[in-house]
């Protein structure tokens, strides 16, 4: 499998990053490390911290300090799930019960802060005020993306422009900063720096199109969520947006009503115009140009084994079924 080759890679790094995670969710309050180490170990591929490995790695960075940001950035992202499940109301991830299920929403997004404290802390111990910026900066920005995307959220006059503005803040922001400050780490030139945040912007933006494909194609238990989960919250998503500008008058009346006031009844009916449409095949498209974009961005690189596995990173995130 492509991911566990990808993994391999940087294998010996990946062990210190979950050591460092697993010591670093120690607290004196059980429930914290409970439910911290529910959702980090419920099974999630690791591929913010193993994008911030790869690219120290590709830029030719040797020391230790990657360890510890992929880690960070493995905690910002945790903490995001902890929050999004809460605000979504979600009752499962990953095939198993959210954290907001099993232990209620207050010691979900408590824990959550907790985590993003951590990150904080652990962050500050590189010194480097480069990657804190980077980091700070995505944080503020993936906090602004929730917001927008509650804003859109039960609007089916959403835009693609505004879609792509939410995934790029709330989704592929945490990619980029996870591409670029491994770049920073190796004292690379700025140019190369910005190549690598734009290979990490374009990655996340492609994860966030197939997420949303696949919310369309995957059964629940594969994909670790139910079936039009995101149609169930009522958001715009491309396929939907999609189908909105291009489907027969009687679907764009379906679709409108199903994100305005979303209920299990239409699901079905939704899912088969999407999948009649070409909605899947134009996400699909749209996701295979970012990859394109993610790749071209590193093509200054040096070539090197652990360019090639910058490149086999991204053909992952565009050929992955869950």
């Amino acid at each position: 499998m492509l991911i566990t080759r990808l993994k391999h890679v940087v294998s010996n790094d990946l062990n210190k990053v979950d050591k460092l995670i697993m010591s670093s969710l120690y607290s004196d309050i059980p429930l914290i490390q409970d439910i911290g180490k529910y959702i980090i170990n419920g099974g999630g591929k690791r591929l913010r911290p193993l994008l911030v490995l790869i690219s120290a790695n590709a830029c030719g960075y040797s020391g230790e300090q990657q360890v510890i940001l992929a880690a960070v950035i493995e905690f910002i992202h945790t903490a995001t799930l902890l929050h999004d499940d809460v605000v979504d109301g979600s009752m499962l991830r990953r095939g198993n019960a959210t954290a907001n299920n099993k232990w209620g929403n207050e010691a979900a997004v408590l824990v959550g802060d907790f985590l993003y404290s951590r990150a904080f802390q652990l962050m500050v111990t590189t010194k480097n005020i480069e990657v804190l910026r980077i980091i700070a900066n995505a944080t503020n920005t993936i906090a602004e993306g929730e917001v927008l995307q509650l804003l859109y959220q039960h609007n089916p006059e959403t835009s693609e422009k505004n879609y792509l503005h939410v995934i790029r803040c709330k989704t592929a922001k945490l990619f980029e900063a996870a591409a670029e400050v491994g770049a920073v780490l190796a004292n690379t030139p700025p140019h190369i720096q910005q190549a690598l945040a734009q290979y990490g912007l374009h990655i996340g933006t492609a994860y966030q199109l197939i997420d949303d494909l696949l919310d369309y194609q995957s059964d629940s238990e594969e994909f670790g969520k139910a079936l039009g989960n995101d149609l169930a919250e009522g958001k715009p998503t491309l396929p939907l947006i999609y189908l909105l500008q291009h489907g027969s008058a009687e679907q764009k009346v379906l679709v409108t009503g199903a994100i305005s006031n979303p209920s299990g009844s239409n699901l079905h009916a939704v899912q088969h115009a999407i999948m009649n449409s070409g909605a899947l095949e134009y996400t699909l498209a749209f996701a295979k140009r970012e990859i394109d974009l993610a790749k071209q961005a590193i093509s200054e690189l040096e070539a090197s084994a652990h360019k090639n596995t910058a490149l086999d990173l991204a053909d992952f995130v565009i050929n992955r079924d869950h």
